[in-house]
Formats: C-alpha cells, structure tokens, sequence
C-alpha cells in the first residue's frame, strides 16, 4: 500500500488520482475531510481508507507500506497559531520521518518555497546544513517547514540512519484542479476566474517598489500536472534522495497569469490595480524563481509546461466545466 497525507487536499488529490490513473488503487489518505466539501477532491477515486491524522500512528503500528507521501499540512501562509502549526507541521512530520526510518519505508515529503523568506539568500535548494541555516522565513508556515528541512540535514550531517529514500520537494507557485476548498490560498487564478469568464474587473495588486510596474510582480508558477510527474519520478526512481525546488526555474507575473486565462476564453483584459493592503506590503515577495539544476541532475527530465499552456488547460479541462474535479 501507499500512504498520502494531505491526500484529500489540493496536491494530494490529484497525486492519488495520478497513482489510481496509473493502475494503484491500493491507495490509503490519512487527512481530515472537514465540511468544507473537500471530499468532492477524492469523489472519483478509488482508496483502500481515509485515516484521520490522530489515529495515524495507531494504524501504522505493524505496517509495511510501499512508501509515504506525506503532504498533509497546515499550508496558509497566514496562519498565527504557533503550537498548532508546529504540532502540525513539524512534530507530526518528525514522528513519520522516526517511523519510515525504523519501517525502512521511502518518505517523499512536502517542503514549501516559503523557507527562502523574502529571497534574499537566493532559491538555491543547496540541502547542506551551513545553507540551510542562512534562511529566514517570513511567515510561520515557512518556518515550520524550515525546521523540519533543517532536522533531516542534521541527520544527514552526524551520519545518522533515514529512509532508504527521502525527497523534500520545496514546491513553488503550485496551480491547478482541486485547490477550490483553499479560500484565500487558492491561486488568483482560480479564485477571479468567474470574474474572468463573466468580463468584471479582475483587481490585480499595484506595486509598491521602485522599477516594477503594477502587477508585474512575479512567481514561479507551476502546473499541479508537473508536481505530480515530479513525485511519479521519484517512486519509480528509489536510489534518489534529496531536497529539491520544483518550480519552472522561471518566473513569470501575475499580469501574464491572467491574461493568459483571458486569452484561453478569447476574452478582452479587464485588469485594475488596487493598492496592497498596509499589513501585507512589508512582508510581500515580489519576486521567486526556482534554480531546478539539482532536480535535473538527479535525473528528471519531464519538463514543465509553459505558463500559457497550463493556463490554457487548468481553463479549459477544469475551471470552464460544470465539474472543475479532477
């Protein structure tokens, strides 16, 4: 069996998907389905059961697993409760990690673009302890994930036993079907597309900085599709370990986001700009570019699909459809 935390949520969803697609349907998510109509992302799927996170370590107890995926987290950037994020995120992981470790089961695991903080150290995925440690991230849900990263440095530094494969996958702008439960972390994408398809004006943030103009600031947006292939690659490839960006390696702006779903629907651009809200424009990143030559060093080689083509797909596969559910 395969193990997928976070399997009901935006990523994991569409990871079971692709291992359900791809003939697994011995497939357990261990996640909190809530009243928020998340289980609509696994209403097409086929599972083997759906452990709530509490019971997880109970129902590990005697297992042998193929391997974990484990991406289940307490993801929005703006999330204040210290204990619960750190129990969520950090202990939660920690505890897997001591188990994949004693089980000597593969652990595939999610960091997140949030660790590099404001950028100023660079989107170099460099897994060593001494670079690990220069970053400074600016919000809590990055530096639970930090800590977590900095811990299995540690690990690899004083020689000490891990899974017989771990991957930590600091994912970038990700996109895609299945990410309508998020609220406010949906990407803006999704959440002004019936704006978009309705021809209101789509507000898009102004810049607040010397040199970049309104709404040119910039992400490296990815399609959820080449998250997947990425994750696929590492199952079918055990002798790679390591802590990886996946992100396009380029960056792209939130004004090209949105116009290429105008594009997609043959609409005419209806963009404004608003100011950033006062609290917000300290700590905003205005640019986030991933350096991916580690990954493909490794050996991964799926490419990722330029910006306007997954635009072009998100919309026309999903968002423009009665059923937007992968």
């Amino acid at each position: 069996m395969l193990l997928v935390t976070g399997g009901a949520g935006f990523i994991g969803s569409n990871v079971v998907a692709a291992l359900n697609d791809s003939g697994r349907s011995d497939v357990v998510v261990c996640d909190l389905l809530g009243s928020d109509g998340k289980w609509r992302n696994l209403a097409k799927r086929q599972l083997v059961d759906i452990v709530p996170p509490a019971e997880l370590a109970d129902w590990l107890k005697g297992r042998k697993l193929d391997v974990v995926i484990h991406l289940g987290a307490i993801s929005e950037t703006t999330a204040t409760d210290g204990d619960l994020v750190i129990e969520t995120n950090f202990r939660f992981s920690m505890r897997l990690l001591d188990w994949c470790t004693a089980a000597a089961v593969p652990l595939i695991y999610a960091s997140s673009a949030a660790t590099y903080g404001d950028g100023a150290e660079g989107f170099d995925d460099d897994a060593s302890l001494a670079a690990l440690k220069k970053l400074r991230p600016m919000n809590l849900y990055g530096w639970s994930k930090h800590l977590f990263d900095i811990a299995v440095a540690e690990r690899i530094a004083r020689g000490e036993k891990l899974p017989p494969q771990w991957a930590g996958l600091k994912f970038f702008n990700v996109f895609g079907p299945n990410e309508y439960h998020k609220g406010a972390m949906m990407s803006v994408l999704a959440r002004r597309f019936d704006d978009v398809k309705a021809g209101r004006v789509v507000q898009l943030f102004k810049s607040h900085r010397d040199g970049i103009a309104d709404g040119e600031q910039r992400r490296d947006f990815i399609y959820v599709d080449d998250v997947v292939r990425v994750i696929l690659w590492l199952l079918a490839t055990p002798s790679v370990s390591g802590l990886f960006n996946v992100g396009t390696g380029k960056a792209r702006s939130f004004r090209e986001l949105m116009l290429a779903a105008y594009a997609a629907l043959g609409i005419r651009p209806n963009i404004e700009y608003m100011d950033m809200p006062e609290q917000i424009r300290g700590s905003y990143q205005y640019f986030t570019e991933s350096k991916v030559d580690r990954l493909h060093r490794a050996g991964y080689n799926g490419g990722f699909t330029m910006l306007e083509d997954a635009v072009k797909a998100y919309v026309g596969d999903y968002l423009d459809r009665p059923d937007r559910f992968r």
